[in-house]
C-alpha cells in the first residue's frame, strides 16, 4: 500500500484522474498517492458522516483505500470519487456489521463529535449571529444523523448527503429499491422529530409545532 503520507508529492492539476490511475496500475506508486492526497478530504467526510466518530472515520478511509489500490483495475473510468465513494462505503458498511456481532453495539458512549470535523458550511454574505446560528444547525443535524441505527444512518448519507440514486444504494446495501426507501424515510423522519428540541434554528417549514 502506498503511503498516503508521502512527502513533497504534488499531483499536476493538468493529469486526470485516469491517467494517474493508468500509471498507478503499471506499478507508479506517487500516482496512486497523488489520488489518495487529491481525494482523501472527501474520502474522510464520507466515512465520518457514516461511522459517526473521527477515529472510525480515519480507520476505514486508510482501509478503503487499501481496498481501492488492490481494485484499480476495476476502474473503467467515469468520476473516480464515485467509484471512490462507493468502496468507502462498503468499507465502513462491513465493519458497522462486524461490530453488530460483537458484544457491544457500534455506538456505545460515542463522544459528541464535532462539527469541525465535517464540511464547512458555505460562507456567503451573512452576520456572525447567522453565522453561529447555521454552526449550532450543522452540529444538531450531525448529531441527530449520530443518533439514528446504523442502516437508517448509511441510506441517508447516501442518499440526502452524498446525492447516490436509491439504485446505487441498493446495490452497496444488497437490499431492494423497497426497502432502501422505506429506511430512508424512516431516517428523515426520526432526523426531523429529533431537531424538533432545537426549532429556533429551523426554517419555519420544518418546525412540527407551527403546522396548521
Amino acid at each position: 500500500m502506498p503511503d498516503p503520507q508521502a512527502p513533497s508529492l504534488i499531483t499536476p492539476p493538468d493529469i486526470d484522474d485516469s491517467q494517474l490511475v493508468e500509471q498507478a496500475v503499471n506499478g507508479d506508486v506517487n500516482a496512486f498517492n497523488g489520488l489518495v492526497l487529491r481525494y482523501q478530504d472527501r474520502v474522510y467526510s464520507i466515512a465520518y458522516r457514516i461511522m459517526g466518530e473521527p477515529d472510525g472515520a480515519a480507520d476505514m478511509t486508510q482501509d478503503a483505500f487499501i481496498n481501492a489500490f488492490r481494485k484499480l483495475e476495476t476502474y473503467r473510468g467515469g468520476s473516480f470519487i464515485g467509484w471512490m465513494g462507493r468502496i468507502v462505503t462498503n468499507t465502513c458498511y462491513d465493519e458497522l456489521r462486524k461490530r453488530k456481532r460483537r458484544p457491544q453495539t457500534a455506538f456505545d458512549d460515542l463522544p459528541g463529535g464535532d462539527a469541525d470535523d465535517g464540511p464547512p458550511i458555505a460562507s456567503d454574505s451573512i452576520t456572525p449571529e447567522e453565522a453561529a446560528q447555521r454552526s449550532d444547525l450543522q452540529q444538531a443535524i450531525a448529531d441527530c444523523i449520530r443518533a439514528l441505527n446504523d442502516d437508517q444512518r448509511v441510506v441517508m448519507v447516501l442518499c440526502d448527503i452524498e446525492n447516490q440514486s436509491y439504485q446505487e444504494i441498493a446495490e452497496i446495501m444488497n437490499l431492494n429499491m423497497g426497502t432502501v426507501k422505506s429506511r430512508l424515510s424512516r431516517a428523515r423522519v426520526a432526523v426531523r422529530n429529533c431537531l424538533q428540541a432545537v426549532q429556533e434554528l429551523l426554517p419555519p417549514e420544518f418546525r412540527l409545532g407551527d403546522e396548521g
